[in-house]
């Protein structure tokens, strides 16, 4: 199976929280998984501004180890639109 990891499911990991151990296993799993590079973007800048430079460094070199980053252009970002509602409708919550 291929995952789309988007800002909030790598902003969960990394926090600890318990939406972040939900994604835990799909993250350290061997499965593929791509980042949009606007996702990428989003967590550098927040760790940015409520940590530090070297925290969005090595959180930035973990996200690029674990998946494929990807850019986000029209087809993707109207793709993913389409699979998130109809991941929405299928998961209750």
């Amino acid at each position: 199976m291929k995952y789309l990891i988007d800002s909030y499911a790598w902003i969960e990991y990394f926090m600890g929280s318990e939406a972040g151990e939900k994604v835990k296993p799909i993250i350290e799993g061997l499965e593929e998984k791509l980042t949009p590079t606007i996702c990428l973007a989003e967590i550098y800048a927040k760790t940015l501004k409520a940590e530090n430079r070297e925290l969005a460094e090595k959180q930035r070199a973990f996200i690029k180890e674990r998946s494929a980053l990807t850019p986000l252009d029209e087809a993707i970002a109207i793709k993913s639109a389409e699979i998130d509602i109809t991941v929405k409708g299928k998961i209750e919550g």
